[in-house]
């Protein structure tokens, strides 16, 4: 009887073990099928569009990234003009896709080196009918000139200007049986005759920066932008694709104030300001492969050049190549 429960309890863990494999199995297994149907499920026009056949890709991309900011005003009756850019970042990363569906790591060469502290997060998701960029910065590294009337000009060395900044960019594409974002952006469909169509947009942008003068400036914004605009995806032959998309929104709510010193002053809103998103993209497939390049743009204007106008530019540039890995022939 003994020896009995010996047996059934070296037996048990093995039990369990087995048990819990084998569900854990049925559930990839369930959800592998749940993603695959939905993944292949028709709802648009297959002569236009199309879904790679392949489970699984491999990407590289190679992503450079910049922004800029220029200020006009008057300061006690004096005009006064700063031009500020953030040095340029440039990241590595290898991504895994399933399905649409990619996790890729990003590395920054100057970071690992010690040359490069700023800090900056890209989220980028796009479909048939809609997506979406999230771009966060933490920047330090803005560097420039200031020019007020009568005075010499200011050269402004790194570290003066601290900007945190987030734009959100989203559309809907009203043409989304026929026309593609994703077969511009992430490859997750195949664009196979060229289309377009008008796009809705909204756009936000928030902002915090610090200026660290004779005395301090601090200035903070928050922008919500609606309106639309165009997109098209052109096939000029066999595996090639061209896309360029413009999506201008007016700014319908705004509140910047800018504080020096002790004083905080609000600044008033002046039709239009705007913000203005470009998109564009070169793809080449072929085979199992594709490689390409695209840009996406992001200008927001606000303020009053009588008081404090604002210029934000932010820009990202990506190479990419992919292999996508084509299914074992069941036998």
């Amino acid at each position: 009887m003994l020896m009995c429960r010996k047996h059934y309890m070296i037996m048990l863990p093995a039990l369990l073990f087995g048990f819990v494999q084998h569900s854990s199995a049925q559930l990839i297994k369930r959800l592998d099928s749940i993603v695959t149907e939905n993944y292949h499920k028709v709802k648009y026009d297959t002569a236009y569009i199309t879904r790679p056949q392949s489970k699984w890709t491999l990407v590289t991309r190679v992503n450079v990234s910049g922004a800029t900011i220029r200020t006009e005003g008057r300061d006690n009756g004096q005009d006064f003009k700063a031009h500020m850019h953030a040095r340029s970042k440039t990241t590595v990363s290898l991504g895994v896709g399933y399905q649409g569906i990619v996790l890729s790591l990003a590395l920054n060469p100057a970071k690992l080196a010690g040359k490069y502290h700023d800090f900056e997060l890209n989220l980028n998701c796009y479909k048939r009918s809609f997506g979406f960029d999230i771009i966060y910065q933490d920047a330090k590294n803005f560097s420039g000139w200031y020019d007020q009337e009568g005075k010499p000009r200011i050269n402004l060395p790194e570290e003066k200007l601290k900007v945190h900044t987030l734009n959100i960019n989203a559309y809907y594409a009203f043409n989304n049986r026929r026309f593609s974002y994703p077969a511009a952006f992430s490859q997750s469909y195949i664009q196979r005759r060229s289309a377009g169509s008008f796009l809705l947009a909204a756009s936000g942008m928030v902002q915090n920066a610090t200026l660290d003068l004779e005395q301090q400036e601090k200035f903070k914004m928050v922008n919500i932008g609606l309106g639309g605009g165009y997109g098209y995806n052109w096939v000029p032959g066999k595996g090639w694709l061209l896309h360029l998309s413009l999506l201008p929104t007016l700014i319908v709510f705004s509140n910047p104030s800018l504080t020096i010193g002790d004083e905080r002053a609000t600044q008033p809103y002046k039709f239009p300001e705007f913000i203005l998103t470009g998109r564009a993209s070169v793809v080449h497939l072929w085979s199992n492969k594709y490689v390409g390049m695209s840009a996406v743009y992001n200008y927001t204007n606000v303020g009053n050049e009588d008081k404090l106008a604002v210029y934000n530019t932010k820009w990202r540039i990506r190479a990419f190549f992919g292999l996508r890995i084509p299914e074992k022939k069941k036998k």
